[in-house]
């Protein structure tokens, strides 16, 4: 159990399945803050690593749930495949829609004062960034992966990261803007639209990030180089 604790957030979501479960309860940052251990990103949030290590050491004892693929140990290219279909295809409907809903929301409700006031240019400038490095992978990083040359991929592997990094900030005024994605007593069937849609776009992106930082990435550019 001790071990857990001062192995990086990135390592442990990577070889243990369900692990991403566990520190998204706890609130904490396993795909751009993957590089720093259970015990730094605990204590940076005032609460005790070692019930989080129990927990991880739990979920480590069931293995990988049956039908639940492992990407460790996928191929380059199987890895790419599924990131562009379960997660590029997909925040390319997720955010329009968000957008809709969140302007929505602002315009009918902007007179409360716990209306997300800001939230739908804030998703606009995500749904743009999103955009912009997603086709970047597309068109320059995973066309080198492809070709064998991911070896040579560090400068722009070293992009993305930071754009990831950029992300998670992003992901962070998001929660501050919806108080943590709950809606408020009274919400409407919109508002309450809306913030189950933001709740499954986090997710999703934080497992996108994951899979690309701490799996993908590490294969041809360890973060401990980055």
């Amino acid at each position: 159990m001790d071990a857990f604790i001062d192995q990086p957030l990135g390592q442990l979501a990577r070889r243990i399945a369900g692990a991403t479960r566990v520190f998204d309860a706890h609130g904490l940052d396993f795909c751009c803050g993957g590089r720093h251990t259970l015990r730094e990103a605990a204590t940076s949030r005032g609460l005790d690593p070692q019930p989080i290590a129990q927990a991880l050491q739990a979920v480590a004892a069931l293995g990988t749930p049956t039908g639940e693929r492992d990407w460790n140990s996928a191929t380059p290219t199987e890895l790419v495949d599924h990131l562009l279909t379960r997660f590029h295809a997909v925040h390319r409907e997720q955010l329009p829609e968000l957008v809709r809903l969140a302007r929505k929301v602002e315009q009918v409700h902007g007179d409360r004062p716990d209306c997300p006031t800001g939230l739908a240019d804030h998703l606009s400038a995500m749904q743009q960034e999103l955009e912009s490095h997603m086709q970047k992978e597309e068109q320059v990083l995973f066309p080198m992966f492809a070709r064998g040359q991911g070896t040579l991929a560090r400068m722009p592997i070293g992009v993305m990261r930071r754009e990831h990094d950029h992300h998670g900030e992003s992901l962070q005024h998001l929660m501050a803007l919806t108080q943590d994605i709950t809606p408020p007593r009274g919400a409407c069937t919109t508002w309450r639209a809306l913030y189950l849609g933001l709740a499954t776009f986090r997710a999703d992106l934080m497992v996108h990030i994951h899979l690309e930082n701490n799996v993908l990435f590490e294969r041809f550019a360890p973060a401990l180089a980055h």
